[in-house]
């Protein structure tokens, strides 16, 4: 079994369907409006500590799945969160502090986390890795900014708001986060054709948050 799987995992066939699911991922359009400095604001989670309790779907070509969660955070960089599988059958966990993602169990449920920075967008925080090469333009009260060159994170600033960070890679977008409104947020992998959405049904504003939350 084990020198199948390793077989399939270096096939040609295995990477003619990576080139194919690369493929489906769709071009970054140019970044619009008038440029400007490429200084972007703080964006930063709610001070002291809050929690956020959320309905949440996953969908990818193998698993669909659904149920409630929470998101507990501590100002300035430490969160947890848990999203518990309807009717009780399973849960997953993914804390993080700083830029340290921990994300304990099983495959199946560690491909339901997305990655830290991702992860940061989904609760409103800027977190990427910081880099010479960036670019914003201004329209409207919208500012776009790419950080970085061959690999790109694309952030989209909106009233101060982040609502929406891009990863693109090749001139397309292979991950991205989208925060349609304070309620509404929704992950996507285009290569892995999985998606992450949450609907945030109550926010706890100095919320009672026990140190032994980060460590599992």
């Amino acid at each position: 079994m084990k020198a199948g799987r390793l077989f399939w995992r270096t096939s040609p066939f295995v990477a003619a369907l990576s080139v194919m699911a690369f493929a489906c991922a769709p071009k970054a359009p140019p970044l619009r409006g008038v440029t400007a400095r490429p200084a972007l604001p703080e964006l930063s989670i709610l001070p002291a500590h809050s929690r956020l309790v959320f309905d949440w779907k996953y969908e990818d070509p193998d698993i669909h799945a659904r149920g409630d969660g929470a998101a507990r955070t501590a100002f300035p960089d430490s969160a947890r969160v848990d999203l518990f599988l309807e009717g009780g059958l399973g849960t997953a966990v993914a804390v993080l502090i700083g830029d340290t993602l921990r994300a304990p169990g099983p495959d199946a449920v560690k491909r339901m986390i997305p990655p830290a920075p991702l992860l940061w967008a989904a609760l409103g925080r800027l977190a990427v890795p910081p880099a010479a090469d960036t670019s914003a333009r201004l329209d409207g009260d919208t500012l776009r900014a790419d950080i970085g060159r061959d690999k790109v994170w694309r952030v989209t600033i909106a009233s101060g708001a982040l609502v929406r960070l891009e990863r693109i890679d090749g001139g397309r977008i292979v991950q991205s986060v989208r925060r349609a409104d304070d309620n509404h947020v929704r992950y996507y992998d285009a290569t892995a054709r999985r998606s992450l959405e949450l609907t945030i049904t109550r926010v706890d504003r100095n919320a009672d948050v026990d140190a032994s939350i980060w460590s599992f």
